[in-house]
């Protein structure tokens, strides 16, 4: 596989290992204005805030990747990099909000979630797609796209 080929995988990639850095920025500046030392989770509302945003986001980070990558292989390079800054962004959003109030946090939770059901739709499409292809030499790709008048 070339660079062209996973390029914007990998831009985006590292777009959200940044992005994990700074939320973990953030909890840690968080603990110093708070004054909750490691390893202690309870504090102020406004720090479990922050620190249950920066979880939140960590915990669903390796299943975001592992789409990421799955639906930008199989699927479309180009598609799932534009569906990963989407995803990336109501994450960002979705800290912000959650930082200030709960209730803040619900429409860009609802919003990166659809993008992440996006991109595992994609992923298994295009994982079958390829499973077909390569295993039972049924090309449904180009079948469907002659259907269409596509190809």
């Amino acid at each position: 596989m070339s660079e062209e080929a996973v390029v914007g995988l990998a831009a985006v990639t590292v777009l959200g290992v940044l992005q994990q850095a700074y939320l973990s920025l953030q909890v840690i500046y968080a603990r110093r204005k708070y004054s909750v030392s490691p390893p202690a989770t309870a504090g102020p509302p406004e720090f479990e805030r922050i620190f249950r945003a920066q979880a939140n986001c960590s915990e669903y980070f390796p299943i975001f990747i592992a789409v990421l990558w799955t639906s930008g292989v199989f699927f479309s390079q180009g598609l799932s990099s534009v569906c990963g800054l989407l995803y990336l962004y109501g994450r960002l959003r979705y800290f912000h909000g959650y930082s200030e109030s709960a209730q803040r946090r619900l429409a860009p939770l609802y919003f990166s979630a659809q993008v992440l059901w996006v991109l595992v739709g994609f992923s298994v499409l295009g994982v079958f797609l390829s499973f077909c292809r390569v295993y039972l030499k049924l090309d449904l790709q180009r079948g469907l796209g002659s259907a269409l008048g596509l190809v």
